[in-house]
Formats: C-alpha cells, sequence, structure tokens
C-alpha cells in the first residue's frame, strides 16, 4: 500500500472562512501590524500586545469553522484504505473536527484550542481562558503558578517540538507519495519536508495558488482552487494507481 503524507498548510482552510498570513488577502498583508501578536519576542514582553492577542482570539473565525471539502477529502482517503498521514502547519484542529483520528495528525505548529503557561508548562483549554477574557481578565494568568499564559501554538520565534519535527522527517522519508497543499512551503522547517521526502524518492506534488520554492522538484503542480482540486487528486490516489 502507498503511504501517503500530506503536508496542509492555511490554504487548505480558507474555505472554512480561516483566512491565511501571507496570501494576496492575507491578515499581514492587510495589517503589518499583526504579525506582532502571534510574534513570541513581543508577546512576553508587552503586556498591551498579550492584550490585543487575546481579543483577537476571543474574535478569530476558527471557533465557529468547519471543515471543508479539501479536508473531508482527506478523510475519505484515509478511509478508503490508503495509508495517510497529514502533517499540519495549521492549529485549527480541522483534520480531527472532519473525521481523521488524532493519531495520524502531526500538529507542527500545535493547537489553538489549549492554552500552556510559559513558566510552569500547565495546560488548560482554550475555552476557559477565553470565559476569563469575557468575564473582564484582559490578560488572565496561570491558575496554577500566575505565569503568562499563552496559546499552546509555536508562535514565531519559538521552536518546535524536537519530537513532532522528527516524527514528522521520519514521515517524509517513508512515504511514496507527498501532497503539499496550501502551503507556501516558505516556513521552515516545516518547508524542508517536501524537500525531504523528494530526496527519498517520494512523488512531490504541489497544491497552491502561487508559485513555491520547491515547485521545480514537484512531479505535479496544482494552481486551482483547493477545494476542488484536492478531492479530484486524492480521488485518483485512491484507486488502483494508489494502492
Amino acid at each position: 500500500m502507498t503511504l501517503v503524507a500530506i503536508l496542509s498548510g492555511a490554504g487548505i482552510s480558507t474555505d472554512s472562512g480561516i483566512p491565511d498570513y501571507r496570501g494576496p488577502s492575507g491578515v499581514w498583508r492587510k495589517d503589518p501590524e499583526a504579525e506582532k501578536l502571534v510574534r513570541y519576542d513581543f508577546y512576553m514582553a508587552d503586556p498591551e500586545i498579550r492584550r490585543r492577542s487575546w481579543q483577537m482570539r476571543r474574535t478569530s473565525s476558527a471557533w465557529n469553522a468547519e471543515p471543508n471539502a479539501a479536508h473531508r477529502a482527506v478523510v475519505e482517503l484515509e478511509r478508503s484504505g490508503t495509508p495517510v498521514r497529514v502533517i499540519t502547519q495549521n492549529v485549527d484542529g480541522l483534520h480531527q473536527r472532519a473525521g481523521l483520528p488524532d493519531r495520524k495528525v502531526l500538529e507542527l505548529h500545535g493547537t489553538a484550542r489549549e492554552v500552556v503557561c510559559t513558566r510552569c508548562h500547565a495546560r488548560s483549554s482554550m475555552a476557559e481562558a477565553l470565559e476569563r477574557v469575557e468575564a473582564g481578565e484582559p490578560d488572565p494568568g496561570c491558575t496554577v503558578c500566575g505565569g503568562i499564559l499563552k496559546s499552546a501554538t509555536v508562535m514565531f520565534g519559538e521552536r518546535l517540538d524536537p519530537k513532532v519535527l522528527a516524527d514528522a522527517m521520519t514521515i517524509a522519508k517513508a512515504c511514496e507519495v507527498f501532497v503539499a497543499v496550501g502551503t507556501t512551503l516558505q516556513v521552515q522547517p516545516a518547508a524542508s519536508l517536501a524537500g525531504i521526502a523528494a530526496e527519498h524518492g517520494a512523488r512531490l506534488i504541489v497544491v497552491n495558488a502561487e508559485p513555491t520554492p520547491y515547485d521545480e522538484l514537484a512531479v505535479e503542480v496544482v494552481r486551482e482552487p483547493i477545494g476542488t482540486a484536492l478531492p479530484k487528486l486524492l480521488a485518483g490516489l485512491a484507486g488502483p494507481a494508489g494502492g
């Protein structure tokens, strides 16, 4: 059976109403100051940045987002019996909500559905933290030690979890097909997974609206809308040629 690895970026979730950061209509192109809200150094040093970050989280479109056709197509591929592993740069949890088992999803950049204390590392739900913000705490602290709370995501300026990254590299080396979808392949070390997969003999397929640095390594580059392109592509992988 052909092992299919899927590296998903922000572009796979835009049809669910979650904007990306770097695309033509990305958050940072519209408001360059917004990047400070997800940079670890700014967040830790500036209480005002933290207050703005909590308000951004409170009004995030992610809480009402539902999996779209692309997320569902990944689940259908997995249910067809094809071995699938998803490595996602997203923190929205939509792959799991679409029905993909937790054990088949590696969240490179963590999850937005939990918070973690930067001092004692205690974890709790984002919903509880946001309830405190709604109740009037502009910058809620850790209930265990009083430390600064942050989303359980990997902010810019933080390192990825070494074990998660190692697992992702193992998958990239082992897969026969590597599909990079909705990602600019510019953020390292996640982007390097596409190159690692190609170097180890995988068929690299890039599904993204704009060019990426790894397009020349790909056996196929798809510029069509992800919501229609990915279901068609994965349906082909689930057939006789896919495994």
